[in-house]
Protein backbone atom coordinates (compact mmCIF):
# COMPACT_ATOMS: atom_id res chain seq x y z
CA UNK A 1 0.00 0.00 0.00
CA UNK A 2 1.36 3.43 -0.98
CA UNK A 3 1.49 5.86 1.92
CA UNK A 4 0.34 9.31 0.81
CA UNK A 5 1.77 12.42 2.45
CA UNK A 6 -0.87 14.55 4.22
CA UNK A 7 -1.88 17.78 2.50
CA UNK A 8 -2.88 20.84 4.47
CA UNK A 9 -4.65 24.05 3.47
CA UNK A 10 -4.54 27.66 4.54
CA UNK A 11 -7.02 27.09 7.38
CA UNK A 12 -4.69 24.43 8.77
CA UNK A 13 -1.80 26.86 8.40
CA UNK A 14 -3.65 29.45 10.46
CA UNK A 15 -4.14 26.82 13.16
CA UNK A 16 -0.46 25.84 13.01
CA UNK A 17 0.79 29.42 13.39
CA UNK A 18 -1.63 30.23 16.22
CA UNK A 19 -0.76 26.96 17.96
CA UNK A 20 2.98 27.60 17.68
CA UNK A 21 2.55 31.05 19.23
CA UNK A 22 0.36 29.59 21.97
CA UNK A 23 2.85 26.82 22.75
CA UNK A 24 5.71 29.33 23.05
CA UNK A 25 3.63 31.67 25.21
CA UNK A 26 2.63 28.83 27.53
CA UNK A 27 6.21 27.68 27.91
CA UNK A 28 7.57 31.15 28.59
CA UNK A 29 4.82 31.73 31.13
CA UNK A 30 4.59 28.37 32.87
CA UNK A 31 7.80 26.55 31.81
CA UNK A 32 5.73 23.64 30.53
CA UNK A 33 5.36 22.20 27.04
CA UNK A 34 1.60 21.91 26.57
CA UNK A 35 -0.16 20.68 23.43
CA UNK A 36 -2.50 23.50 22.31
CA UNK A 37 -6.18 22.61 22.38
CA UNK A 38 -6.52 23.48 18.66
CA UNK A 39 -4.19 20.57 17.80
CA UNK A 40 -5.87 17.99 20.01
CA UNK A 41 -7.96 15.15 18.59
CA UNK A 42 -7.87 16.44 15.00
CA UNK A 43 -7.34 13.29 12.90
CA UNK A 44 -5.26 14.95 10.16
CA UNK A 45 -2.90 16.35 12.79
CA UNK A 46 -2.29 12.82 14.10
CA UNK A 47 -0.23 11.87 11.03
CA UNK A 48 3.50 11.59 11.60
CA UNK A 49 5.26 14.43 9.80
CA UNK A 50 8.54 16.27 9.90
CA UNK A 51 8.03 19.86 11.00
CA UNK A 52 10.11 23.00 11.50
CA UNK A 53 9.17 26.25 13.22
CA UNK A 54 11.09 29.37 12.23
CA UNK A 55 11.06 32.65 14.15
CA UNK A 56 12.04 35.86 12.37
CA UNK A 57 12.37 39.48 13.37
CA UNK A 58 9.84 41.79 11.78
CA UNK A 59 12.49 43.94 10.13
CA UNK A 60 13.47 44.76 6.56
CA UNK A 61 15.49 41.53 6.21
CA UNK A 62 13.14 39.34 8.27
CA UNK A 63 16.34 38.23 10.01
CA UNK A 64 16.41 34.83 11.65
CA UNK A 65 15.71 34.60 15.39
CA UNK A 66 15.38 30.84 15.79
CA UNK A 67 14.68 27.67 13.82
CA UNK A 68 14.40 24.11 15.08
CA UNK A 69 12.42 21.09 14.03
CA UNK A 70 12.23 17.42 13.20
CA UNK A 71 13.36 16.35 9.70
CA UNK A 72 11.92 12.84 9.91
CA UNK A 73 8.28 11.82 10.53
CA UNK A 74 8.98 10.40 13.99
CA UNK A 75 6.22 12.24 15.88
CA UNK A 76 2.60 13.09 15.27
CA UNK A 77 2.38 16.53 13.69
CA UNK A 78 0.63 17.92 16.76
CA UNK A 79 3.56 16.94 18.98
CA UNK A 80 6.27 17.82 16.47
CA UNK A 81 4.87 21.30 15.91
CA UNK A 82 4.43 22.02 19.63
CA UNK A 83 7.94 20.93 20.55
CA UNK A 84 9.57 22.57 17.53
CA UNK A 85 7.89 25.86 18.43
CA UNK A 86 9.13 25.81 22.02
CA UNK A 87 12.62 24.67 21.06
CA UNK A 88 12.99 27.27 18.31
CA UNK A 89 12.26 29.95 20.92
CA UNK A 90 14.46 28.59 23.68
CA UNK A 91 17.05 26.08 22.44
CA UNK A 92 18.50 27.29 19.14
CA UNK A 93 22.22 27.39 20.03
CA UNK A 94 22.81 30.33 17.68
CA UNK A 95 20.64 32.69 19.74
CA UNK A 96 19.65 33.58 23.27
CA UNK A 97 16.20 32.39 24.33
CA UNK A 98 13.48 34.83 23.41
CA UNK A 99 11.45 36.67 26.04
CA UNK A 100 7.68 36.85 26.32
CA UNK A 101 7.72 40.55 25.42
CA UNK A 102 9.86 39.86 22.35
CA UNK A 103 7.49 37.18 21.06
CA UNK A 104 4.86 39.79 20.23
CA UNK A 105 7.22 41.36 17.68
CA UNK A 106 8.34 38.14 15.98
CA UNK A 107 7.02 36.49 12.83
CA UNK A 108 6.28 32.77 12.96
CA UNK A 109 6.73 30.37 10.05
CA UNK A 110 5.73 26.69 10.06
CA UNK A 111 7.06 24.19 7.53
CA UNK A 112 5.43 20.74 7.33
CA UNK A 113 7.78 18.32 5.59
CA UNK A 114 7.34 15.34 3.33
CA UNK A 115 9.43 12.28 4.16
CA UNK A 116 13.06 12.84 3.04
CA UNK A 117 14.21 10.52 0.26
CA UNK A 118 17.77 9.92 -1.03
CA UNK A 119 18.62 11.48 -4.39
CA UNK A 120 19.63 8.56 -6.60
CA UNK A 121 22.44 9.52 -8.99
CA UNK A 122 25.27 7.62 -10.68
CA UNK A 123 27.69 10.47 -10.04
CA UNK A 124 27.67 13.19 -7.38
CA UNK A 125 28.12 15.73 -10.21
CA UNK A 126 24.55 14.94 -11.28
CA UNK A 127 23.09 16.17 -7.97
CA UNK A 128 22.41 19.80 -9.02
CA UNK A 129 20.25 18.63 -11.91
CA UNK A 130 18.05 16.71 -9.46
CA UNK A 131 17.41 19.67 -7.15
CA UNK A 132 14.46 21.99 -7.79
CA UNK A 133 15.47 25.26 -6.16
CA UNK A 134 12.60 26.75 -4.17
CA UNK A 135 10.74 23.45 -4.09
CA UNK A 136 13.21 20.98 -2.57
CA UNK A 137 14.75 21.12 0.87
CA UNK A 138 17.97 19.19 1.37
CA UNK A 139 19.65 17.05 4.00
CA UNK A 140 23.28 15.97 3.87
CA UNK A 141 24.75 13.10 5.85
CA UNK A 142 28.47 12.39 5.89
CA UNK A 143 31.02 10.72 8.15
CA UNK A 144 31.19 13.54 10.69
CA UNK A 145 27.68 14.94 10.85
CA UNK A 146 24.61 16.11 9.02
CA UNK A 147 22.88 19.30 8.02
CA UNK A 148 19.51 20.49 6.72
CA UNK A 149 18.32 23.49 4.77
CA UNK A 150 14.62 24.21 4.20
CA UNK A 151 13.50 24.89 0.61
CA UNK A 152 12.70 28.54 1.27
CA UNK A 153 16.31 29.25 2.30
CA UNK A 154 17.61 28.83 -1.26
CA UNK A 155 14.95 31.22 -2.53
CA UNK A 156 15.65 33.81 0.16
CA UNK A 157 19.40 33.67 -0.48
CA UNK A 158 18.99 33.56 -4.29
CA UNK A 159 21.15 30.44 -4.57
CA UNK A 160 21.31 28.16 -7.57
CA UNK A 161 21.42 24.39 -7.07
CA UNK A 162 25.21 24.20 -6.71
CA UNK A 163 25.28 27.08 -4.21
CA UNK A 164 22.49 25.37 -2.29
CA UNK A 165 24.51 22.15 -2.09
CA UNK A 166 27.68 24.00 -1.09
CA UNK A 167 25.90 25.85 1.71
CA UNK A 168 24.29 22.60 2.79
CA UNK A 169 27.77 21.09 3.07
CA UNK A 170 28.89 23.93 5.32
CA UNK A 171 25.73 23.62 7.40
CA UNK A 172 26.74 19.99 7.97
CA UNK A 173 30.16 21.11 9.21
CA UNK A 174 32.03 20.14 6.06
CA UNK A 175 33.92 21.93 3.32
CA UNK A 176 31.72 23.49 0.60
CA UNK A 177 32.52 20.74 -1.90
CA UNK A 178 31.73 17.81 0.40
CA UNK A 179 28.55 17.11 -1.58
CA UNK A 180 30.77 16.05 -4.48
CA UNK A 181 32.61 13.41 -2.43
CA UNK A 182 31.43 9.84 -3.21
CA UNK A 183 29.59 8.32 -0.28
CA UNK A 184 28.09 11.63 0.86
CA UNK A 185 24.34 11.09 1.11
CA UNK A 186 22.01 13.85 -0.09
CA UNK A 187 18.29 13.57 0.58
CA UNK A 188 15.53 15.89 -0.55
CA UNK A 189 12.07 16.73 0.72
CA UNK A 190 9.32 19.22 0.04
CA UNK A 191 7.48 21.42 2.50
CA UNK A 192 4.15 23.14 2.92
CA UNK A 193 5.11 26.54 4.27
CA UNK A 194 2.81 28.82 6.25
CA UNK A 195 3.91 32.21 7.54
CA UNK A 196 2.69 35.43 9.08
CA UNK A 197 2.92 38.66 7.11
CA UNK A 198 3.07 40.56 10.40
CA UNK A 199 3.17 39.41 14.04
CA UNK A 200 -0.23 37.93 14.97
CA UNK A 201 -1.43 39.05 11.54
CA UNK A 202 -2.51 37.50 8.25
CA UNK A 203 -1.18 34.02 7.45
CA UNK A 204 -0.31 32.96 3.92
CA UNK A 205 0.65 29.65 2.35
CA UNK A 206 3.66 29.82 0.03
CA UNK A 207 3.09 28.44 -3.45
Amino acid sequence: MIKHEPVFGLKDGEVFIASAREAITTYLTRHQIVLPESLRSVPRYESKCGCFVTLKRNDAENSLRGCIGFPEPVYKLSKALTEAAVHSATQDPRFEAITLDELDSLLIEVSVLTTPTPIDVKSQKELPSQVKVGKDGLIMRWSFGSGLLLPQVATEEKWDAEEFLSNLSMKAGAMPDQWLVPGTLILKFQAQIFKELEPKGKVIMEE
